[in-house]
């Protein structure tokens, strides 16, 4: 049997950690890599539900050449808080982006940053 990959499509930590959710309540319990996957997601995960794909969804709304789905999921996961720290996350991948396009992406991010207690 050959499996046959239909649509490919970055997920968010975030969405990865709700299907574990939704397994494991049909289920009952997951199995063990399921289970480390989960604590892992747990004290990764920064923001959850509907605000991670607002984020990822205002993005894109701003239009930046070149950036790509799997940029604006990876952004909304790790949620750079400086354009330095965006340079870094971005430099993984072949894409260019101009410093006043890096400057709206990180303003756009500190929107969602968790607030300190």
């Amino acid at each position: 049997m050959n499996p046959k990959i239909i649509q490919e499509k970055p997920l968010m930590m975030n969405e990865v950690k709700e299907m574990l959710q939704k397994i494991k309540e049909r289920d009952g319990e997951l199995n063990f890599r399921a289970n480390k996957t989960g604590e892992a997601l747990g004290e990764i995960v920064q923001i959850i539900g509907k605000a991670s794909e607002e984020l990822r969804k205002k993005i894109t709304e701003l239009n930046i050449p070149r950036l790509k789905d799997i940029h604006t999921a990876k952004l909304a996961d790790i949620m750079p808080k400086t354009v330095d720290d965006l340079k870094v996350v971005l430099q993984g991948y072949t894409v260019t982006i101009t410093n006043d396009n890096l400057k709206k992406i990180v303003d756009v991010i500190a929107e969602y940053q968790p607030k300190k207690k």
